[in-house]
């Protein structure tokens, strides 16, 4: 087969092209068939699609059809809120809830969706150490950055997935001709992850300046570590404030409850009969 096809063949199997319709099962070609009539009648600006797009991306769904699936489901969930109101009868007694259930079906894929962005982000946060130890061995070992990368991307396949798919595709991408430069600043804005951006950075300066790779992976190394163990004593920091909530609504009235309780009922047994003299 000749290298192109073999491109073609693992971006497709990416999501990067669109896979043939025969290739598609028939439930999913019909729901996207069902679905793009109605993405495309509710209005949408291309600043909004952009930034959808982008979205989509951040989450792993990087096929076209994906956009449309998205705003047609925002568009059924809306549209069966505001039929469920319509038929319970309830929007004749309350008329906020006409508003307010059509309103939470069609933001609710958004805030599904930012969900989905947010736990992809932290599964390559994790494994980004193991890939940055991945590439200094690597690189030391002798192979170029685009080789490290791919092979990363293989032997972190099954550990961590999602950067896996991430390091395989920059790598694509080298293939098919783009400058390393630009594959590289693809992928900080395809993950979204301020740690990969900080480590784009340090990869197109020491290409651009010559320098070890190697040393300028060792260092940013030990700059994330340091950061993630700053971020950790953050969160532990951050706990004794976040309990206090807790102690006061749940624990304290059961502690003064189990105290005072005892010493409450014996004065209220010698006031009784003093007060009903």
């Amino acid at each position: 087969m000749a290298p192109a096809s073999v491109l073609g063949s693992r971006l497709r199997s990416l999501g990067w092209q669109r896979t043939h319709q025969e290739e598609k099962p028939a439930i999913k070609q019909r729901v996207e068939q069902v679905l793009d009539p109605l993405s495309k009648a509710l209005p949408k600006s291309p600043s909004e699609v952009s930034t959808t797009r982008v979205l989509l991306m951040q989450a792993g769904y990087r096929d076209p059809n994906h956009l449309t699936i998205y705003f047609g489901t925002r568009a059924v969930l809306a549209l069966g809120a505001l039929v469920v109101v319509l038929a319970t009868g309830a929007g004749i007694s309350s008329p906020m809830l006409l508003l307010a259930f059509p309103l939470g079906g069609y933001m609710l894929p958004r805030f599904m969706l930012k969900r989905m962005i947010k736990q992809r982000q932290t599964r390559m946060r994790l494994g980004l150490p193991d890939a940055l130890d991945l590439l200094v061995i690597c690189v030391e070992a002798g192979l170029g950055l685009d080789q490290a990368l791919l092979r990363v991307g293989e032997d972190l396949r099954h550990a961590h997935e999602d950067l896996s798919d991430e390091f395989r595709l920059v790598n694509l991408e080298l293939r098919a001709g783009k400058p390393r430069a630009e594959a590289l600043r693809n992928l900080s804005e395809r993950t979204g992850v301020a740690d990969l951006k900080a480590l784009v950075a340090v990869l197109i300066q020491t290409d651009r300046f010559g320098t070890s790779i190697a040393q300028a992976l060792r260092v940013h190394s030990d700059s994330l570590r340091t950061e993630r163990r700053q971020r950790a004593e953050e969160q532990a920091a951050k706990t004794t404030i976040k309990m206090v909530p807790v102690l006061v609504l749940f624990v304290f009235p059961s502690m003064f409850i189990v105290s005072l309780g005892p010493a409450a009922i014996q004065m209220i047994r010698f006031l009784l009969p003093e007060l009903a003299r």
